[in-house]
């Protein structure tokens, strides 16, 4: 495309996602902007990406492979500074920066003559992982993040009035997407040695706040059928993974499969009885849309975010409440066949109504556009199957700060969630028309 952009995705371990919710966010984004004829550039680390494919293309997409320290603390913001340096003459017209913690390569990346955008997926300060220097640190990123970049995104609308409320002037609200399995099979239950609709999906980092002890004993007390499949690992987290090795206790039903990506990812997804979204802190999270895009019932624990992902389309226990969340187990796979059905039906269809990754792209491509001061080609707006006519300009949303709308204005029907109460029960989207129902 004559008028694509050159644009850096900065601040992940690098594609092809092998870790968690960024890199899938960066592998689904890069590859769809590249296939609208946009130059990407995917920075990883050289601890997740092979170093040899430093400079080759995945998927249309350029990696970029730098080594990086081995710090639980320092790691992600000294390879994301040391990539920013790296990109200095690289002259990207837009760079992603992935997580607040990186704010400090915001100033570098705009030396270079970028635009930028900070993605931010959650309050990072409230992660129990943190001690009290890790806490105060990701207090100054909130602060200081949103000042240097030229827009801040958030994935939920959550996130996103929690950055209002602190004076962030310029932030969207762009979402995640997620897609139906593409696989079906079953030789990654025939390696774990579970059955076919026979077992609890359990899908996250395993670090505390992302409570997959609460799951364990939670599973173990509730008094029902198959196995718990444990998705994840995390690579400074030994003290939390030796304790939920002992929750286990030796109990041949819980199922540690480690990461899980791919075919295998697939397979899984397919074939789940249910799925547990145990996370206390984060935005719109990846496994949790992944979990609703393969039509499974899910129990998610009970805070703002899970609510207005999911909507009326799943269950709910008391946050952090191993007791309740057995009581939901025990309703969802002891009780009625039609009501667990139809509730995974619903969740499938929010995440076709709302969470779509060619919607998420058309989002960012719009945002990137209007940050660099261009307009969107018109090939690309013929080819948007959402790009459906002109508004009237008494319907349009007039609260955009500094200038660049709350909605991208083409196309994207997920960008807000409008409903005012919250709760985000009834699904309402924003289409840079105000708000209508989905």
């Amino acid at each position: 495309m004559a008028d694509g952009l050159r644009i850096g995705i900065f601040g992940t371990r690098g594609i092809p996602a092998a870790y968690g919710g960024f890199e899938t966010f960066a592998e689904q984004l890069g590859v769809r902007l590249a296939a609208r004829g946009h130059e990407v550039t995917v920075f990883g680390r050289s601890t997740s990406v092979d170093p040899s494919r430093h400079g080759q293309k995945h998927r249309g997409v350029r990696l970029v492979v730098l080594p990086a320290p081995r710090s639980k603390h320092l790691e992600t913001v000294l390879h994301t500074v040391r990539t920013a340096w790296w990109a200095r003459a690289e002259r990207f017209d837009v760079a992603l920066v992935c997580n607040s913690a990186n704010f400090p390569a915001l100033p570098l990346l705009r030396r270079g003559g970028a635009r930028t955008l900070l993605a931010i997926d959650g309050i990072e300060s409230a992660r129990r992982k943190w001690g009290f220097a890790g806490r105060t640190f990701y207090l100054l990123a909130a602060w200081l993040g949103p000042r240097l970049a030229d827009v801040v995104v958030a994935d939920c609308r959550v996130i996103e009035a929690h950055y209002r409320e602190r004076g962030a002037k310029s932030v969207e609200m762009i979402a995640y997407g997620a897609e139906p399995p593409k696989e079906r099979g079953a030789e990654m239950l025939e390696r774990l040695g579970v059955a076919p609709g026979k077992y609890v999906l359990y899908v996250s980092r395993l670090e505390p706040e992302n409570n997959a002890d609460v799951v364990i004993e939670a599973f173990r007390s509730a008094g029902v059928p198959g196995n718990l499949v444990v998705v994840g690992d995390a690579p400074y987290a030994d003290e939390y993974k030796t304790r939920l090795s002992a929750l286990a206790g030796g109990d041949g039903r819980v199922r540690f499969a480690g990461f899980v990506f791919g075919r295998g990812y697939d397979e899984l997804r397919a074939h789940a009885a249910c799925y547990v979204q145990a996370t206390e802190v984060g935005g719109t999270h990846p496994a949790l849309l992944e979990a609703m895009a393969a039509g499974l019932p899910v129990i998610a624990n009970d805070i703002p975010e899970h609510r207005e992902v999911l909507g009326d389309a799943g269950w709910y226990y008391r946050k952090n409440s191993s007791v309740e969340l057995a009581a939901r187990l025990r309703d969802v796979l002891l009780g009625d066949d039609d009501v667990r059905r139809a509730r995974g039906l619903a969740a499938l269809g929010r995440v076709r109504r709302l969470y779509d990754w060619d919607r998420v792209t058309t989002a960012y491509e719009s945002l990137a556009y209007r940050v660099v001061g261009k307009s969107r080609p018109t090939a690309a707006l013929a080819e948007d199957p959402d790009e459906s006519g002109d508004a009237d300009e008494d319907d349009r949303d007039d609260d955009t700060p500094n200038g660049l709308a709350a909605e991208a204005t083409s196309g994207s029907a997920l960008l807000r969630n409008c409903a005012p109460d919250g709760g985000a029960v009834t699904p309402l989207v924003g289409d840079g028309r105000g708000c209508r129902k989905a």
